[in-house]
């Protein structure tokens, strides 16, 4: 496919307060839609916890990182997301299965949409993340999360490697801190 995402690429800050990451996934599209929306799917590779598949509805993020990233030292202030885990909740905004998901990421600040769209045999993934007030201050975290998070979604999907979790955090973080001061 001559217009396939790099699938290692950084995240585009299109707007203020917004990132963009775009994968191209190993489908069918149900099966991806799974890794959302199923509690034990998702907790493979981002977070556990309840999703309920309605507009209105609630979603918990049952983040417990040790069961993804297994032996690692988190930077200390991230100890409580490895282990013993955190857990908060949002709304879910939009949900049109298999192709939408947008849901409040812990504050109504902070907005997280999936898009789906099956290309062949595979799914390409457009995965945003806006904030406003405050949680800008986030925005580099966020990106580097969901990088990761990106990462780990297309290892469990092809039974592949996954990359070490809290060292490729650090170093995203800092890449994406320098993208957004216009240093790169």
């Amino acid at each position: 496919m001559n217009n396939a995402p790099d699938n290692t690429a950084h995240g585009e800050f299109r707007a203020p307060g917004e990132v963009r990451l775009v994968r191209l996934l190993p489908g069918p599209i149900d099966r991806v839609w799974a890794f959302l929306t199923d509690p034990e799917k998702r907790a493979r590779w981002f977070c556990g916890g309840l999703l309920e598949q309605k507009a209105g509805g609630k979603i918990v993020f049952a983040m417990v990182h040790k069961n993804i990233a297994p032996g690692e030292t988190p930077p200390p202030e991230y100890a409580q997301v490895q282990d013993p885990g955190v857990t908060f909740e949002g709304k879910v905004l939009r949900c049109e299965p298999p192709h939408l998901l947008v849901f409040t990421f812990g504050s109504d600040d902070s907005e997280v949409t999936f898009e789906l769209t099956p290309e062949g045999d595979r799914v390409r993934l457009v995965l945003s993340h806006r904030t406003r007030g405050s949680e800008q201050a986030e925005l580099s975290n966020y990106a580097s999360g969901w990088h990761i998070h990106c990462d780990h979604l297309i290892a469990v999907l092809t039974d592949g490697h996954r990359p070490p979790f809290w060292s490729s955090h650090r170093t995203l973080k800092t890449e994406y801190e320098m993208r957004l001061a216009g240093r790169v």
